[in-house]
C-alpha cells in the first residue's frame, strides 16, 4: 500500500516533505497542519478537526493592547 493511499480515521493523510516536515491534508487535497514529526502532526490534524466540528474552545484569559503605567 502506498502511503498516499492509507487515510488517518478514513479522513486525511500525511505525507513527508523534502525538507523533513510533516503536512496534513483532507481528502479534497487542502492542506491543514503542518509539523516536525509524522505523530505530532496527526495528533494536531486530530485535534483541530474535532474542535472545527465540536466548536473550539473558549479562551482561559484574554489580553488587551493597553499599556498601563509609564515607559
Amino acid at each position: 500500500m502506498n502511503e498516499e493511499d492509507f487515510w488517518i480515521d478514513d479522513c486525511f493523510r500525511v505525507q513527508q516533505s523534502r525538507w523533513g516536515t510533516w503536512q496534513s491534508y483532507l481528502k479534497d487535497g487542502a492542506a491543514l497542519i503542518l509539523s516536525l514529526t509524522k505523530e505530532e502532526c496527526i495528533l494536531s490534524t486530530r485535534w483541530y478537526l474535532k474542535a472545527k466540528q465540536e466548536g473550539f474552545p473558549e479562551p482561559v484569559k484574554k489580553h488587551d493592547g493597553i499599556v498601563r503605567g509609564k515607559l
